[in-house]
């Protein structure tokens, strides 16, 4: 090999070193950017297509613990009004039960509003999938203030 064949062969190699290691820095900075994180996602829309809405919802969600880390969050998902249509929507939809499912074994923790149940007539262990009595908070919209004042980022997706 001539003595330019080796420099160029040389300027290549060290290029694509420095490349990956700009990569590597890259992967090291959005880790250390993402620290622990406790979020309260906001469920309750009007009407119109909820179902996709629901879908959307927890799409946001799985892309944030993909980003952050299951081990780096705290997330509460608060349903109230329409919002409680999430639990009722996956009695009948295996999509969105796999949704939920996974969400709830990387520990995303479901509430639902105590006075939406009353008010709209609706049992908890009949007409909702997966839900329990620990799941249920006296008030939806008083559960958004007070996560809020423990420090939890509110999204509304």
């Amino acid at each position: 090999m001539t003595i330019l064949k080796k420099f160029a062969a040389g300027i290549v190699a060290l290029s694509l070193g420095l490349a990956l290691l700009g990569f590597g820095a890259g992967q090291a900075d959005a880790n250390e950017r993402y620290s622990k994180q406790k979020v309260v996602y906001h469920i309750n829309y009007p009407g119109g297509d909820e179902n996709k809405k629901y879908m959307g919802a927890m799409r946001n969600i799985q892309n944030h613990i993909n980003a952050v880390g299951a081990e780096n969050m705290e997330i509460k998902v608060v349903m109230h009004g329409n919002g409680v249509g999430l639990l009722q929507a996956a009695k009948g939809n295996k999509n969105m039960q796999g949704r939920i499912l996974e969400l709830k074994n990387q520990k995303v923790a479901f509430h639902i509003c105590a006075n939406t149940l009353r008010g709209r007539n609706i049992d908890l262990n009949n007409d909702l999938f997966d839900a329990y009595d620990e799941d249920v908070v006296p008030s939806g919209v008083a559960e958004l203030s007070h996560l809020q004042a423990q420090g939890y980022t509110y999204i509304k997706p």
